[in-house]
């Protein structure tokens, strides 16, 4: 059994991935191929005419819904401290972010001198 190099998790025998000399776990290989993006003017875009076409388009998941309501009631919070609060690993929840922020629902602020995480 191998260890991922980049989250540390055990990799069964024969699944491994390859990446840039690294071994990967499929989640992590997965998101080396296609991080997440927050700031994708192109995203925001579509997820704006896309929420015109379908009210429904831009209806929340659980964990989402979760993130908002966290934001609402600290006022804003760093990334480290949400994913503490949730639970959560930092790369899930930056994809929760990026399609948070691509719905204009979130965005990030720097405020002395750290980047949180706040309600639009």
């Amino acid at each position: 059994m191998v260890k991922c190099e980049r989250c540390g998790e055990s990799i069964p025998d024969g699944e491994e991935m390859e990446h840039y000399g690294k071994l990967l776990c499929e989640a992590c290989y997965m998101q080396a191929l296609s991080p997440a993006r927050a700031c994708d003017p192109w995203a925001v875009r579509s997820a704006q005419t896309l929420s015109q076409l379908d009210e429904d388009y831009a209806s929340l998941t659980e964990t989402q819904s979760r993130i908002l309501k966290v934001l609402a009631e600290t006022g804003g919070v760093t990334a480290e401290a949400l994913a503490q609060e949730l639970a959560m690993g930092l790369p899930e929840l930056e994809r929760e972010f990026a399609t948070l922020r691509h719905t204009e629902k979130i965005r990030g602020q720097m405020r002395d001198g750290q980047k949180v995480i706040r309600l639009w």
